[in-house]
C-alpha cells in the first residue's frame, strides 16, 4: 500500500472515530499532496509524498520556535500535535550516533578529508538519508566529521 493510500485510509479512520484534530492534520497534508500532484500534473511517488510530508513538518516546526518564542503555547501545543500526526508518515529517523556513522562510512569511501569536501560529501550522504533526518541536522554531523 503506497503512503497515500495509507494516508486516505487513515482519513476515514479518523472521521469514523471523531478525531477531530486528527482529521484536520490529514486534510491538510492530502490536500497539500494534490496541490504538489496538480503542479505535477501526475500522482506522487512515495518519495514525494514524503518530501511533502517533510516540508509539512518542518513548517510546523518552525510555528512551534515562533509561537514558544512569542509566549503562544497554545497555538505551539497545536503545532506540535499535527507534527505528531505527520512523523506517522515518515520513515523512521536515523539517531545521531547512526548519522555520524553513515557520514563517517562516506567520507571515507569518498576521500573527503576536510571542510573543502563538504559539498561533495552532502551530494553523497543527502540521498541516503533523505526523510530518514532532518537537512540542518545532516549538515551540521558532516561539518563535525570533516572537522575531526
Amino acid at each position: 500500500m503506497s503512503i497515500r493510500d495509507q494516508i486516505t485510509k487513515d482519513q476515514v479512520t479518523a472521521m469514523k472515530a471523531g478525531e477531530k484534530a486528527r482529521l484536520s492534520t490529514i486534510r491538510l497534508l492530502l490536500s497539500a499532496v494534490k496541490y504538489k500532484e496538480m503542479d505535477l500534473k501526475r500522482q506522487l511517488n512515495d518519495d514525494e509524498v514524503i518530501d511533502v510530508v517533510s516540508t509539512l513538518t518542518r513548517q510546523r516546526q518552525d510555528s512551534v520556535a515562533q509561537f514558544t518564542e512569542g509566549n503562544r503555547l497554545d497555538l505551539a501545543e497545536k503545532e506540535t500535535a499535527e507534527i505528531e500526526v505527520l512523523k506517522a508518515y515518515l520513515p523512521a529517523q536515523l539517531t545521531i550516533d547512526e548519522l555520524r556513522e553513515l557520514v563517517k562510512k562516506c567520507a571515507a569511501e569518498s576521500g573527503a578529508a576536510g571542510m573543502k569536501d563538504m559539498g561533495k560529501l552532502m551530494k553523497v550522504v543527502g540521498p541516503l538519508v533523505k526523510g530518514k533526518a532532518d537537512g540542518k541536522v545532516v549538515a551540521d554531523t558532516v561539518k563535525a566529521v570533516l572537522a575531526g
